[in-house]
């Protein structure tokens, strides 16, 4: 069988941006055992409520729900367990020392195959304030409004 090329994405987190200022992107691998790695390849995952800590000198992701592989048996995981993710140790070092600063934590932002390998794109976030959000959402009704004021004035 002949290996992938490119990216394809298999989940994302559109409330992490809803919810953070995203200020820097990683890329991680993550451990994954057969039965899982089937089940992305359907596009059975969801990211939406899960978190990532540092413990230990070690990254992980919880919560992620990689639902069961279908055809699989006594050999599927649990399907909330904790995940390792894999990243270079000067990265973990730097990430643990951002989240402890107040306010920055880590999330994560979408997973997607590249070539023929699972990866995590994990954001280093802070909390936006409910008025960031309303700003936010009035400067895309601008744009929105702005994008059709110009579709208009073109069909005439």
């Amino acid at each position: 069988m002949a290996k992938e090329k490119g990216t394809r994405l298999i989940a994302n987190n559109k409330k992490a941006y809803h919810d953070y200022f995203i200020e820097e992107t990683y890329e991680a691998g993550i451990e994954l055992f057969g039965t899982e790695v089937k089940s992305l390849r359907l596009g059975n995952c969801s990211i939406k409520e899960s978190y990532i800590g540092v413990e230990n000198g070690e990254v992980f992701i919880y919560k992620m729900n990689i639902n069961p592989y279908e055809k699989g048996n006594i050999f599927n995981k649990d399907p909330l367990r904790k995940r390792k993710l894999l990243l270079h140790k000067y990265e973990i070092r730097k990430l643990s020392e951002k989240i402890k600063e107040k306010g920055l934590t880590l999330m994560p932002l979408k997973v997607y195959w590249n070539n023929s390998n699972v990866k995590i794109e994990v954001g280093l976030a802070r909390g936006k304030k409910l008025y960031d959000k309303r700003a936010d959402i009035a400067k895309k009704d601008q744009k929105r409004e702005a994008e059709r004021d110009f579709k208009i004035k073109n069909l005439k």
